[in-house]
């Protein structure tokens, strides 16, 4: 069926696949567990009923999309040694102990006190559960950190040596996992994680409100999600600057493809804001463009220079197509949450807050933006990053499998099936969940499950009992 395809394209679309589905979760999760976090706080610090409510309903949605990302996240591994075996002896070295770290550091962490979390409330005690929930909120920041760093360090590599058999391995592991862009990378998708989280919740929000605008736990949600969108959209425009700039000074191909600047412009480049890029003839056709803009924005001075792809080697172009589309995506959705935050403000200024339906219906159409939003901006690192697995170190055609395309293919259309098949499955889960509002008395995961964790349960027990 795949005769004549090529192995390494089936390999990376695997992989985009599989991430994509990936990506979401820990997106949400890492999010989520920082509100649950906040939450649990406030019902300590006031002993109001509806943040306990509010706890419960989101800690059962948390349980669910925090094992999705587990269980999708495995596969990603597992890719590693399947279709990408040269990238994993060639980096081996660099990446395995930071996958590792994160295991022994975030992973044990989370499956520590994730139980107490879930099932411990009435178990433990109030203080000593808060105490689990912010562990599970650190563990998945500390996870955030370890993958960030890794995928930081195949874009700006620095801090290693290339020993006898062509493997990187690490000469200063400081510089290693706090290379160049780490930093930036790792506000942006944390920032990005608690506006993505905001929006759904928000958007949940909105939906109840829609229908009645008195319940109480669908106000507290609402308004607190809002708060979070008016205060970090705008601290998250900053840090995309920044990290923008960051990758223009140590990966200009790829600002080049975002920008769709084929040509280079010695008296200020303008900002292309939509068009065709056609990577064949070399030029942007049907441009819309504002001139010198995109000098000002990347180098502070209208008539800056910027290079363009004509002084990089053909070869070495990104796929500037989906780059420069994705980048816009990403873009266009962060001043829509922007947009959404001054709104919002607006509307609790004037006292319309949960009475606002046009304030409320465009938070529902926001809820899945942040997903978009993620989507976009890794697809938009990693094509940008191409035709490299390390940035100008590692060409992906020298990192795959030796493997026939059939193989791959045939792998990439029963992970389409299952995929589709479970997560859908987790997925309608979720928003039935979200279908119902939070009400008073509000159950976490513990309703309904034995009371002991091992020994004789109850209705062991009880059997015995009848026996005698």
């Amino acid at each position: 069926m795949f005769e004549g395809w090529d192995a390494v394209v089936l390999a990376r679309a695997q992989f985009a696949f599989t991430m994509s589905f990936h990506i979401v979760f820990p997106a949400f999760s890492i999010g989520l567990a920082s509100y649950l976090a906040v939450l649990e706080a406030l019902w300590l610090a006031t002993g109001r009923e509806v943040y306990i409510n509010l706890f419960n309903y989101w800690l059962k949605i948390f349980a669910v999309a925090f094992g999705m990302g587990v269980v999708s996240g495995i596969v990603m591994s597992y890719q590693f040694g399947t279709n990408w075996s040269a990238f994993a002896d060639k980096t081996g070295p660099v990446i395995g102990p930071m996958m590792a770290y994160e295991v022994l550091t975030a992973f044990f962490l989370e499956a520590g006190f994730l139980g107490v979390m879930l099932f411990g409330l009435e178990r433990v005690g109030p203080r000593l559960h808060f105490v689990a929930t912010l562990m599970v909120a650190i563990g998945t920041l500390i996870s955030a950190f370890w993958i960030l760093s890794a995928n930081s360090w195949m874009q700006t590599p620095t801090g290693h040596a290339v020993n006898a058999d062509g493997q990187f391995v690490a000469a200063d592991w400081l510089k290693v996992i706090f290379n160049p862009s780490f930093p930036y990378r790792l506000v942006h998708m944390v920032l990005a994680a608690y506006l993505t989280t905001s929006l759904v919740v928000g958007g949940v929000g909105a939906w109840h409100l829609l229908r009645d605008q008195h319940l109480a736990g669908p106000r507290v949600m609402f308004s607190m999600a809002m708060w979070m969108a008016t205060l970090v959209a705008p601290i998250q425009i900053l840090a995309g600057d920044q990290h923008g700039l960051n990758t223009l000074e140590h990966q200009p191909a790829k600002v080049m493809a975002m920008e769709g600047h084929f040509q280079s412009h010695k008296d200020g480049a303008p900002l292309i804001l939509f068009g065709w890029p056609d990577q064949r003839e070399a030029k942007v056709k049907y441009a819309i463009e504002v001139p010198k803009l995109s000098s000002l924005i990347l180098k502070h001075s209208l008539d800056a220079p910027l290079a363009g792809l004509d002084t990089v080697p053909r070869e070495n172009w990104p796929p500037v197509p989906i780059t420069f589309w994705s980048f816009r995506v990403m873009v266009g959705l962060g001043f829509l949450i922007l947009g959404l935050g001054l709104f919002s403000l607006l509307m609790r200024w004037r006292g319309m807050m949960y009475q606002s339906q046009l304030l409320h219906r465009f938070a529902v159409l926001m809820g899945p933006a942040g997903f978009i939003a993620v989507l976009a901006g890794w697809i938009t690192t990693e094509t940008g990053r191409q035709p490299f697995t390390v940035y100008g170190l590692l060409r992906t055609t020298d990192s795959a499998s030796p493997l026939a395309a059939p193989a791959v293919g045939s792998s990439l259309i029963a992970f389409i099936i299952v995929y589709f098949a479970v997560f859908t499955a987790g997925v309608i889960y979720i928003l039935r969940l979200m279908a119902q509002p939070p009400h008073p008395g509000e159950q976490g995961p513990t309703k309904d499950l034995p009371a002991r964790a091992a020994g004789i349960t109850p209705a062991a027990g009880a059997a015995v009992e009848g026996v005698r």
